[in-house]
């Protein structure tokens, strides 16, 4: 792995992140948890108080001694302590706790003050209905209110002494959901009070109409703080004008205490997961975008195939798709730019052979006219010098002979030139082949004599094909001009007819005599090519011939060509036949 590679940063960034905020959450946790804490607890027991308010007039109003249960109901719901003080700041006596028993056809209401009570002096899960026996003393003439000393389930002793009784639950509030010892917190609120509210302090709260005061105290033997909160009230009746609330901090200096003792054990955890799952994520990140690097790569290197699709719907995704399209693209642009470069360079290609056959053209035109124009230019000379009586007759038959080759010259051009820019039109019949080579040979029977050749042929048989006559004409006496020039004195021109195919008839015509070279017998269909290098006017012709043999073999559909053979050079082509259903040669 590349040291500088995507994976290495994002695992780098996203472990450094991940361990910045646990750092920032211990940071957090150890400077703003206890204040969060702290904060939260005083609106809560404020809006608790202010509901309290409410509560507890609406008690007053329909019940007498009904907003003790209030106020014991307040202090279970939001574990605190709540007193309610008059003017002078001082607490009003009032039991929030208490237990209803039934005994001997009386109810006896058993208070629960918090001067002399501990947490433990009460037996756990008292509920209506319960027995329960109690030791004490009683406080009215009519023994229905009695100070509890000892107080058990059941009918076990406790105290002796003491008035004893013992009934069934009819009602009763006591402590419940409170930290540590509920009686003693309520009975340290005096004591909170007096150090807290001296008397500039009281001074400055009865001028506040509205409005909390928030302080905190410690409690100098056990030292556990404690939040209070001062609000004004205003009761139904009474003088109550204050309430005065008061809860422990303890809980959450051992909360705060003991997630610290956890975070040194979860701190390594905490530290693998974060570094595994940083691992894990910059993986899942990097992965697809590696693959897009090798496929720009590949497309960098101009190769278009094998691209590493990503099936995702998202960025990458979308991205990957494009790629792939792009590269489709890309490749069919190159094709067609390679090809329209291929065909550029055959354009180029056959400009300058255009060119240099144009030059060819009119150097083999300049040479093919200059001597015929130079012998009637001598001889015409010759005529105005009054040469002799006698040479007369030989110069004028020789300059008509000169305009004669000249004119056969110009013939061809032109009928070559029609050739090329498509003029010309065949207007194809059925026509007997065999005439048609019999009236070209009968054009050459002098030349034939001349030269002794010796003819051999199979062309008796009648031969039927589709052809123009005028056209078919034109390349016998071309070929058979051709064959008679360059077969050797005494030697044999043969003329075979045969069909190759079905519906197809081969005309071959070869002569006796030097073969052409490999490299020139695609060459020879060119206009103004000469297999001989010497252009001899006596055995050379104009080089057109050839060239209007393929012109019109071409249009004709024929299969034509040259071979070199063992006596000498064979020239062939083919016609579509035309009646005779015989396939074997002839």
């Amino acid at each position: 792995m590349k040291r500088r590679s995507v994976v290495v940063k994002l695992f780098a960034v996203t472990a450094a992140l991940v361990l910045l905020v646990f750092v920032l959450l211990l940071l957090a946790e150890g400077l703003f948890f206890e204040r969060f804490y702290r904060a939260s607890k005083d609106h809560a027991i404020e809006r608790s108080m202010t509901a309290f308010g409410d509560a507890y007039r609406q008690a007053e109003q329909t019940k007498a001694g009904s907003g003790s249960r209030v106020l014991g109901e307040f202090m279970n719901r939001n574990d605190a302590s709540l007193a309610m003080l008059n003017d002078r700041f001082e607490p009003l006596a009032v039991n929030p706790y208490f237990i209803e028993l039934r005994a001997d056809g009386k109810t006896v209401t058993v208070p629960l003050a918090s001067e002399g009570m501990t947490a433990d002096a009460l037996p756990p899960g008292l509920k209506v209905g319960d027995r329960l026996t109690v030791d004490g003393i009683y406080m009215d003439e009519e023994d229905t209110i009695i100070q509890p000393i000892a107080i058990g389930q059941g009918e076990r002793a406790l105290e002796e002494g003491l008035v004893r009784v013992s009934g069934t639950i009819a009602e009763l509030l006591v402590p419940e959901h409170r930290s540590y010892n509920p009686f003693y917190q309520d009975l340290q609120m005096k004591e909170a009070l007096s150090a807290w509210l001296t008397d500039e302090k009281q001074a400055s709260i009865r001028t506040m109409d509205r409005g909390t005061v928030r302080t905190e105290w410690t409690d100098p033997w056990s030292g556990v703080r404690y939040a209070a909160i001062l609000q004004p009230f205003a009761p139904g009746r009474g003088d109550a004008r204050y309430l005065f609330a008061m809860t422990s901090l303890q809980p959450v200096g051992e909360a705060v205490d003991m997630l610290k003792r956890y975070i040194v054990f979860l701190a390594p955890v905490v530290l693998v997961l974060g570094l595994l799952l940083s691992w894990i994520y910059s993986r899942m990140v990097s992965r697809p975008l590696v693959r897009l690097t090798r496929s720009a790569t590949r497309l960098s290197e101009l190769e278009f195939d094998g691209h590493e699709e990503i099936r995702s719907n998202d960025e990458f995704g979308e991205l990957s798709r494009r790629m792939t399209a792009m590269s489709r693209n890309l490749k069919a642009a190159l094709a067609e730019l390679r090809q329209a470069n291929a065909q550029l360079k055959q354009d180029v290609e056959e400009k300058e052979r255009s060119e240099r056959l144009r030059k060819e053209l009119v150097a083999n035109i300049s040479h093919e006219l200059k001597t015929p124009l130079g012998i009637v230019k001598g001889f015409a000379e010759g005529l105005q010098d009054e040469v002799a009586a006698d040479k007369r007759e030989r110069y004028l038959s020789l300059i008509v002979t000169e305009t004669d080759r000249m004119n056969a010259l110009i013939i061809d051009m032109l009928e070559l030139s029609r050739f090329e820019v498509s003029a010309v039109r065949l207007q194809p019949e059925a026509i007997s082949l065999t005439a048609s080579i019999r009236k070209a040979l009968g054009s050459f029977s002098g030349q034939i004599e001349e030269k002794g050749l010796r003819l051999t042929t199979n062309a008796d048989e009648e031969w039927q094909v589709e052809a123009d006559p005028k056209r078919l004409e034109q390349v016998l006496m071309n070929l058979l001009s051709n064959a008679i020039r360059h077969a050797a004195e005494g030697g044999t021109l043969a003329i075979e007819v045969t069909r190759p195919a079905q519906g197809k008839v081969r005309t071959t015509i070869e002569n006796e005599g030097p073969p052409i070279a490999e490299a020139d017998l695609d060459r020879i269909w060119k206009q103004f090519y000469r297999a001989e290098r010497s252009r001899d006017r006596k055995t050379g012709g104009t080089g057109l011939g050839l060239a209007i043999v393929k012109h019109i073999l071409t249009l004709h559909g024929s299969e034509f060509g040259v071979r070199n053979t063992a006596r000498g050079v064979a020239f062939y082509f083919t016609l579509n036949e035309t009646g005779g259903d015989s396939d074997d040669e002839p």
